[in-house]
């Protein structure tokens, strides 16, 4: 089972130990969309959907997201994250929503499920907001954009990974 570091020599699931690896800066950025009827997009922008201001809660609960990680991935490590940044933009050729999730820190291990954690909640988020307006909303594309630091190296979404 090699190239899968959550399994060992029997296949069980463990949690990797991370204790003799170097402290770096590392950096993961994930995506998302909520696609909806144009008619949806518009009551976001304009701020009248019931629950309240849709953008904004999205992007708390997807940072407080990122923050609960590894209390909801049962083999993620408990970080110390120094950043993470959530942008929430219209995107009228869906139509719908596009999110973009940043997490960061100084540490031992990577923070690429802090990131697609949070893309992933602010997207429900999105939906759980707006749903009353429109059910046929559709969450995709959650998929981690770039990574860097760490001992696999540098990570691109599109390009051959480097290191």
């Amino acid at each position: 089972m090699s190239g899968l570091t959550h399994i060992n020599a029997n296949g069980e699931a463990h949690m990797v130990d991370v204790g003799d690896k170097d402290e770096t800066t590392r950096m993961a950025v994930a995506e998302g969309y909520v696609r909806m009827r144009p008619e949806t997009l518009d009551l976001i922008r304009k701020g009248n959907a019931k629950k309240g201001d849709v953008i904004a809660t999205a992007r708390l609960a997807g940072i407080m997201a990122a923050k609960q990680t590894a209390n909801l991935i049962p083999l993620c490590h408990p970080l110390m994250l120094s950043k993470v940044a959530v942008d929430i933009s219209a995107d009228e050729s869906l139509p719908g929503l596009r999110v973009q999730a940043m997490a960061k820190l100084t540490g031992r291990t990577g923070v690429e499920m802090e990131a697609l954690t949070a893309a992933s909640v602010a997207c429900l988020t999105i939906y759980d907001m707006a749903k009353a307006a429109d059910r046929e909303m559709e969450i995709g594309g959650i998929r981690l954009l770039q990574k860097s630091g760490g001992r696999s190296g540098d990570y691109v979404h599109g390009q051959e990974q480097q290191g």
